[in-house]
């Protein structure tokens, strides 16, 4: 496969990933656009089996005259044919056999109607079913996303209450690790004001000739002296 073929393949699979990313995204969109389809062709079907229904009535109703009207010329040539009216008697008998040519059709159609109305009850009655079914598993998904929907919120302020926990934490100790510093800067500073304030009260006292500020040779003589006169 060259390069070019290579870059056609993973355009078309790039589209039909970003395909079915918003049929994903869109799901119970689609999903309640093919409920509405479905409850449409089945109103539809019924609107149909109502007319058949109503094609069969009327078919057999005309069935129901034309032989009203075979029964009564039948009579009328059985008369004609008492009275001698032979050619008379051939015409009603032309007649009965219009009648009964249109009472044969008309049963027909009438029969067919009646066979595709059974069919189509039968067809509705199944898709009612499924279609009860579909709306009651829709109406489950509906529920799990909803609960799922929730769930993901609350995991997700929850992670977002967590992170800003860690954060506040961390802000506190580091004010802890400051105010630790600046403790012991102030210790220190302290002490070493002390140490200073001890030093300057040393130099003032050996100034007033209170306090020596180191052991001279004369005074160690001395002190070696009143060891020896010991």
């Amino acid at each position: 496969m060259n390069i070019w073929a290579k870059m056609m393949t993973a355009l078309r699979g790039g589209v039909n990933e970003a395909g079915e990313a918003i049929v994903d995204s869109q799901a119970l969109r689609i999903l309640d656009q093919e409920v509405r389809d479905a409850s449409q062709a089945l109103k539809d079907s019924k609107d149909s089996l109502a007319e058949i229904m109503a094609r069969q009535k009327v078919a057999e109703e005309k069935c129901s005259g034309l032989k009203q009207k075979v029964e009564e010329h039948e009579g009328y040539a059985i008369k004609a044919l008492e009275k001698g009216g032979d050619e008379l008697a051939h015409k009603v008998a032309e007649k009965i056999a219009d009648l009964e040519n249109q009472l044969t059709q008309e049963t027909e159609a009438a029969e067919g109607f009646a066979a595709t109305a059974g069919k189509m009850r039968t067809a509705i009655k199944q898709t009612e079913r499924n279609l009860k079914r579909l709306k009651h598993q829709v109406d489950t998904v509906k529920a799990t996303e909803n609960v799922q929907r929730a769930q993901a919120a609350v995991a997700e302020r929850h992670s977002g209450s967590h992170s800003k926990m860690r954060t506040a934490m961390d802000s506190l100790d580091r004010i802890k690790e400051k105010q630790a510093l600046k403790s012991a800067q102030m210790s220190a500073a302290s002490e070493l004001a002390e140490e200073t304030s001890d030093a300057s009260l040393q130099t003032k006292l050996e100034e007033a000739g209170i306090a020596s500020s180191t052991n001279s040779a004369d005074s160690i003589l001395e002190r070696l002296k009143n060891k020896k006169s010991k």
